[in-house]
């Protein structure tokens, strides 16, 4: 999988440096998978789940939100959001036209 950007993790674990050496290893699982739907996304990550048109991601024991659309013929990913769970639960993300 190609990842669009890796510079939101980076610049999201410079205001969350706890959430770095996770958000590390889900690029590095991320980025060498080759997924061709959901299930094969949670036999890496388990509790990634379908939120309409997005994969939402657990980083951190729930600590954090990673919210990415996956594009699996073109084995993209595009990192949309990344929030802490108490901005996750506010659900302003869920105004994004593409939800």
């Amino acid at each position: 999988m190609h990842i669009i950007s890796y510079k939101r993790l980076r610049e999201f674990a410079k205001r969350h440096s706890d959430s770095l050496s996770a958000l590390d290893n889900w690029y590095k699982v991320a980025s060498k998978a080759d997924w061709a739907n959901l299930v094969e996304v949670q036999s890496a990550f388990p509790t990634a789940e379908a939120v309409s048109n997005f994969t939402v991601f657990n980083i951190k024991g729930n600590h954090y939100r990673l919210i990415v659309s996956i594009e699996y013929e073109k084995q993209l990913i595009y990192v949309k959001y990344i929030l802490t769970h108490a901005e996750y639960d506010q659900e302003k993300w869920k105004n994004d036209p593409y939800f």
